[in-house]
């Protein structure tokens, strides 16, 4: 299929604007993070070299930002940290103005980094760790080891995993917490402590396992994060999966979702795909299918044991990546590709549960459900009215608006159909 390079197309209603019309594969990353500076002028953007294979040790991508007036990207840097599912973390800093954040690789010292560079191509600042997310105060930055993630399309290809045993460093590796006032780091969770409070602990033994998604709580009180266990660094897929929440400085630790809400069996390994923080410190939305006949949208308190979990919506109906908006009023949702590579975007009132369609996007890929595919990864602008996703449907990744302001306004709105 001939690449789109117009600015806006059209499908049955809904305007889709290519923020990114120049030739080149381009992309932010994942859902859990706004994209925009605080104006929702600028979008944080990667301009990354490929989208053939995963990347290899040394291979770079320019990182830099979108003016949202003249959908022109601007490189600023470049980054051999970044992979196709995430990107380079890169972040706006909440308190500097113009600032954003992101990871790479120092050559010079052989490892892993954050780099915080003003939009005018002036850095600023080094942070000996590569952050996975920073506070919305802009007052810390959590870091884990990227090199103990097996998964490619999360790690990065200058950190390759080690060839030493499985067991991770229990007493001097785990979460980090950084300072970003004077880059000072703390380890606020060993792996130790996952160890002792792991709802199974013997299973450990036989697996490999890390630490991965770090996400910080909407009053920056607490974090959450996943502890994963694979078969082997090498092998087939196939695990646990269990989250984790604490304070920020590793007190009132917790496990409110272990591994059978996650995994049930080979039949059906897949109960829950995704999770985030929601509209109040306690609570998590997750997308469970805990009956097999569908994945809805649900909403729990992590504090409240037992567990009691809220349906809001059957949403789509299968795995998604929910984000709420500004305001709560909201939730973005995506589906991974179906059996003919499309994708769909769509607006859940909360409300009501009521599921409004944005679009469907077709997974142009010879690879739509590996690492290398292209998730829509729906993020929200600050003022709720605009959502930008990563789609490949016209034969490159590229970087799309849809202003939602009128489902907001509860005009009449038809999805559309693109690629």
């Amino acid at each position: 299929m001939t690449p789109i390079h117009t600015e806006t197309i059209r499908g049955n209603g809904v305007a889709l604007t290519n923020l990114t019309p120049e030739p080149g594969h381009f992309m932010f990353g994942y859902y859990d993070r706004c994209p925009w500076n605080a104006g929702d002028q600028l979008h944080l953007a990667l301009h990354i070299p490929q989208q053939d294979h995963l990347p290899l040790p040394g291979e770079s991508a320019s990182v830099g930002y979108i003016d949202r007036a003249t959908r022109t990207f601007h490189a600023v840097a470049k980054t051999r940290a970044w992979c196709h599912q995430q990107g380079a973390m890169t972040l706006w800093h909440p308190r500097l103005k113009d600032t954003f954040l992101f990871n790479d690789y120092n050559e010079n010292e052989k490892k892993l980094c954050a780099r915080l560079f003003e939009i005018n191509g002036h850095e600023i600042g080094r942070i000996d760790r590569p952050l996975y997310s920073i506070s919305h105060n802009g007052r810390w930055g959590s870091s884990l080891d990227f090199g103990r993630i097996p998964r490619r399309g999360y790690s990065y290809a200058d950190v390759p995993l080690s060839n030493e045993s499985d067991r991770p460093d229990l007493d001097n590796d785990g979460i980090f917490m950084i300072n970003l006032a004077d880059g000072k780091e703390t380890l606020i969770v060993p792996y130790r402590k996952f160890l002792e409070a792991h709802p199974f602990p013997y299973t450990l033994e036989k697996s490999y396992w890390y630490l991965n998604h770090i996400v910080f709580n909407c009053d920056d009180s607490r974090i959450m994060v996943l502890c994963e266990q694979v078969r082997s660094k090498s092998g087939p897929p196939g695990g646990q999966t269990n989250l984790f929440t604490m304070n920020i400085d590793g007190s009132n630790f917790c496990c409110p979702l272990p591994t059978p809400y996650w995994h049930d069996s080979e039949r059906t390994p897949d109960r829950i795909s995704h999770q985030l923080w929601g509209r109040t410190p306690r609570e998590i939305i997750i997308d469970p299918n805990w009956f097999g006949d569908g994945n809805a949208c649900v909403v729990f308190d992590e504090s409240k044991r037992s567990m009691q979990a809220h349906r809001i919506s059957d949403g789509f109906g299968v795995h998604a990546h929910f984000v709420f908006s500004p305001d709560g009023k909201w939730i973005a949702c995506d589906t991974y590709p179906d059996k003919n590579n499309i994708e769909r975007l769509g607006v859940i009132e909360v409300a009501t549960g009521t599921v409004t369609e944005l679009g469907r996007f077709r997974h142009i890929s010879e690879s739509p459900f590996d690492d290398l595919r292209c998730d829509l990864h729906p993020r929200w602008s600050h003022d709720g009215t605009i959502i930008t996703v990563d789609s490949i449907h016209s034969g490159e990744r590229k970087i799309y608006l849809i202003d939602v302001g009128d489902i907001v306004l509860r005009k009449q709105v038809v999805a559309g159909c693109f690629g």
